[in-house]
């Protein structure tokens, strides 16, 4: 495989400052910018078969709730032929069990730190209690413990949980710090879509990483980067080469961009269409055939694709349909061509399964419900609306139960993207037109294509806190951890912004 050159420019950090550092003459930079455009399509030996992340145990309390006892650590990981690579995991050595649970069911958890630093766990894309969302606020000490507990109250929908460190997130994602975290609800269990976990219903993990000549995670960014992060190695629930055997006709693929920076534009070897049938929020109405779809850090999307018996195709991320202005592009990956996962048709496979005709509901946010308009500007490293994330700084309070509408731009040319903690939103328009299809579903994390606006519709509904707030952010980790984030709280009526109290701000149990 392809192997991009030795560094010449380095970024500050993993998830840290987005500084660089330029180290060579011109012609040290002619020659980077040639190597800058990764292809591994045709090249990538899939030997090793994908592994499937466990479904997480849990236990019953007196009360009814389900709880799940997560141990934060560290270990190492055989990833490929040598020494062992040191990783940290969730019940395991590298990443995390999947979390799945009903809606309507009470979730309580016991999450145990066992790190030599603190970090936390948040639940990406859940409707949730601030105290209970595992942001920076709610950091856990090294050796302390965390007991969030709620009942799951939204659609079934492809969700995961990761660390939201105070400038750290990038670095312990990176590691190796993620899962996925699947809601089911009574509506998606009666159709007829494919559900056996593992088998015709598949979680992907979706990451890169560099590893150096010992097998160990190598941060930094690659030439002229403005990302953080991006990795010359693509890996699945943990594996490289991945291969997975398809015993049915159509599958179901839940992916999940996990990357630290990178963007994936997922499409197949063949071009072969798929239909796309649910986004970060749930099952869309009805599903959309493309051949492609593209995904920014932390978003999801459910794609059903159906296989002859016999046939091997590789799911590929091609090249970014948009999301760069001018040179940026090739030396932040939009140019690469990535082989992602090899599967491999049975000579004969079950075939009892469909796409239905109608699977979940549209967002249905009417814009002219909204009782306030805001605006928000993302530009450089670290910035929203000119200024930096201050953890003890509340920028605005909403109203629960009320509607605003969120104008969101890129002011400059680097990738950003916008995520939104504890509500899923409605894209009512991009640049006053109708949103592309893949924008049409429930949505919790957007891209945001340079020098466009995103109209948001956001109902902010059950739970209001005046002091401890929720994060809105780039999900691009280099950029959140310099401080492209803001946070707001949801008041209930007659309340004020409260404070954020300074215990929060330093973590604890």
């Amino acid at each position: 495989m392809k192997r991009r050159k030795a560094l010449k420019w380095t970024l500050i950090g993993v998830g840290g400052g987005v500084g660089a550092i330029a180290l060579g003459g011109a012609g040290t930079v002619a020659y980077l910018w040639n190597e800058a455009k990764l292809d591994t399509a045709g090249k990538v030996d899939f030997a090793n078969p994908l592994a499937i992340p466990p479904l997480a145990e849990s236990t019953s309390d007196p009360s009814g709730a389900r709880v799940f006892n997560l141990e934060i650590k560290s270990g190492t990981t055989a990833l490929r032929a040598g020494r062992e690579t040191a990783t940290w995991g969730i019940n395991g050595n590298f990443l995390g069990p999947t979390i799945r649970a009903r809606r309507g069911e009470e979730v309580a958890f016991s999450v145990y730190n066992g790190l030599d630093e603190g970090t936390s766990i948040h639940w990406h894309g859940m409707h949730l209690p601030a105290v209970m969302d595992g942001g920076p606020h709610q950091e856990v000490e090294p050796g302390g413990d965390w007991t969030p507990q709620w009942t799951v109250n939204q659609p079934a929908a492809t969700l995961w949980y990761h660390p939201h460190p105070h400038g750290r997130t990038g670095d312990h994602v990176y590691r190796g710090l993620a899962g996925m975290f699947i809601v089911d609800d009574e509506e998606s269990a009666a159709l007829p879509l494919p559900s056996d976990y593992g088998v015709d219903d598949v979680p992907m993990i979706v990451q890169d990483r560099n590893l150096n000549g010992d097998n160990q995670f190598e941060g930094g960014g690659s030439f002229m980067s403005v990302q953080g992060i991006l990795g010359d190695q693509i890996m699945v629930n943990g594996t490289l080469g991945p291969y997975f055997d398809v015993a049915t006709r159509l599958v179901r693929l839940r992916l999940l961009n996990g990357s630290v920076s990178r963007l994936y534009n997922f499409g197949f070897s063949d071009d072969r269409p798929f239909q796309l049938v649910a986004t970060d929020g749930g099952l869309l109405p009805e599903a959309w055939e493309t051949d492609r779809i593209q995904l920014s850090p932390g978003e999801r999307a459910e794609i059903v694709v159906a296989f002859e018996p016999g046939e091997t195709v590789v799911l590929r991320s091609h090249p970014a349909d948009e999301g760069y202005t001018g040179p940026l592009g090739r030396v932040n990956g939009a140019e690469d061509l990535l082989d992602v996962c090899e599967l491999r048709a049975a000579d004969s496979l079950a075939d009892e399964t469909s796409v239905p005709d109608a699977m979940g509901t549209a967002p249905d946010l009417d814009p002219a419900d909204a009782v306030e308009e805001r605006s928000f500007s993302l530009s450089g490293f670290n910035q929203i609306n000119g200024e930096a994330m201050d953890l003890q700084r509340i920028d605005f309070g909403v109203r629960e139960g009320t509607v605003e509408l969120w104008e969101v731009d890129n002011a400059d040319g680097y990738m950003h993207n916008f995520h939104v903690h504890d509500v899923q939103f409605q894209v009512v328009s991009v640049d006053g037109a109708e949103p592309p299809e893949r924008l049409r579903g429930w949505k919790d994390t957007v891209q945001l294509v340079p020098q466009r606006k995103y109209l948001l519709a956001l109902r902010f509904a059950d739970y209001t806190d005046p002091d401890l707030p929720y994060m809105y952010h780039c999900h691009i980790l280099a950029h959140e951890d310099s401080g492209m984030m803001g946070q707001f709280v949801v008041l209930g009526e007659g309340e004020e912004i409260g404070q954020v109290p300074a215990v929060a701000a330093h973590g604890g149990h």
